[in-house]
C-alpha cells in the first residue's frame, strides 16, 4: 500500500506536468498567427486569422479613421452543399476591443454651451478646462459573424456579415456611451463588389508556410447605407444622448459608410495542430 503511495506520488507531478505542456501548446511559426483558433471544438476545419489596417467607418457625421489593426479571428466549418459557418474564437478573442481616435475629439460631438442641465454643463466645462477631451470609438461585435467566400472571391453579394456597436468613450460621456446595442445593432453587410458609390476588392491571393496557409492581401470590404441608431447612454443617466444625436444625426439610414482594407489568412486546422 504504501508502494502504491510513493509511485502515485511521484506520477502526480509528472502527469501535471504533461497537462500543462498540452493546454499550453501553440501554433508555431507562420501558423502563430491562429493561436486563438478554437481548435477543441471538433467542428472546426480552417483556422482564420484577418487584420484590417486601414480604412473608416462614418456614421452620420462622424467619420472615424481605423489606424489602431482591428483583428477578426476564429475557425471555420464547411457547410453543404456550399458555403462555411464561423466559429467564434477561443477564449471569447473573436473581434478583440480596438479604440480607434475620434478626429476633433470630444469638441466636435459636444459644446458645453449647448448643454441645458447645469451640472452637465459645469462638469463640460471642466473637462475642456482640463484639456481631457479626447474620444475613443471601440466597435464591439454582438452577434453571430457571417462569411460567404464565393461572394468574396466573385465581388457580388455580402462577403462578411458583422453586427456591431460603436462605444463612446471620455471622461465626461462615461463608459457607457454606446451608438447600437446588442438588440438594435448597427448590422454591417460588407461586400467585395460595389455599394453605392464605394466599390472594394477582392484583393490578391498567394500561399506561404509551403502553401498551406492563404493569403489574400489587399482585400477591400466595403458598405454604403447602413442603418445606426440613436445613441444610449451617454452622460450620467444618458443625458447626453439627445445632444450626441443633434451633432451626428442620429438615428441615420442614409450616409453611413465603412470600408475596411484588410489582410486575410486561412489555413487547414491539421496544419495548426501540427505547428504546436
Amino acid at each position: 500500500m504504501l508502494k502504491h503511495r510513493v509511485a502515485l506520488a511521484l506520477l502526480t507531478p509528472v502527469l501535471g506536468l504533461m497537462f500543462v505542456s498540452s493546454a499550453a501548446a501553440q501554433p508555431k511559426g507562420e501558423f502563430a498567427v491562429f493561436a486563438k483558433c478554437p481548435l477543441t471544438n471538433p467542428n472546426v476545419e480552417a483556422c482564420l486569422f484577418s487584420k484590417t489596417e486601414s480604412g473608416e467607418i462614418k456614421i452620420g457625421s462622424a467619420g472615424v479613421p481605423i489606424v489602431s489593426p482591428q483583428i477578426l479571428q476564429g475557425g471555420l466549418h464547411n457547410l453543404e452543399p456550399v458555403g462555411k459557418e464561423f466559429i467564434d474564437a477561443a477564449n471569447g478573442e473573436t473581434f478583440p476591443p480596438t479604440p480607434q481616435k475620434v478626429p476633433g475629439g470630444l469638441l466636435g460631438l459636444v459644446k458645453c454651451n449647448e448643454i441645458s442641465n447645469i451640472i452637465e454643463r459645469i462638469a463640460c466645462e471642466l473637462v475642456f478646462e482640463n484639456k481631457v477631451t479626447g474620444v475613443n470609438a471601440t466597435t464591439e461585435l454582438v452577434g453571430p459573424v457571417s462569411i460567404n467566400e464565393i461572394y468574396l472571391e466573385i465581388g457580388e453579394g455580402t462577403a462578411l456579415g458583422l453586427p456591431v456597436r460603436v462605444k463612446l468613450e471620455n471622461p465626461l460621456l462615461g463608459s457607457s456611451c454606446y451608438i447600437g446595442s446588442s438588440t438594435e445593432p448597427i448590422d454591417l453587410q460588407l461586400t467585395s463588389g460595389t455599394s453605392g458609390k464605394l466599390v472594394g476588392s477582392p484583393g490578391k491571393i498567394s500561399t506561404k508556410a509551403e502553401g498551406k496557409i492563404l493569403v489574400i492581401t489587399g482585400n477591400k470590404l466595403v458598405e454604403e447605407g447602413f442603418k445606426a441608431p440613436g445613441a444610449s447612454g451617454c452622460g450620467p443617466l444618458g443625458l447626453l444622448d439627445g445632444l450626441i444625436d443633434k451633432k451626428l444625426g442620429l438615428p441615420a439610414s442614409t450616409g453611413n459608410t465603412a470600408v475596411l482594407n484588410s489582410t486575410i489568412e486561412q489555413a487547414n486546422a491539421e496544419f495548426v495542430e501540427e505547428s504546436e
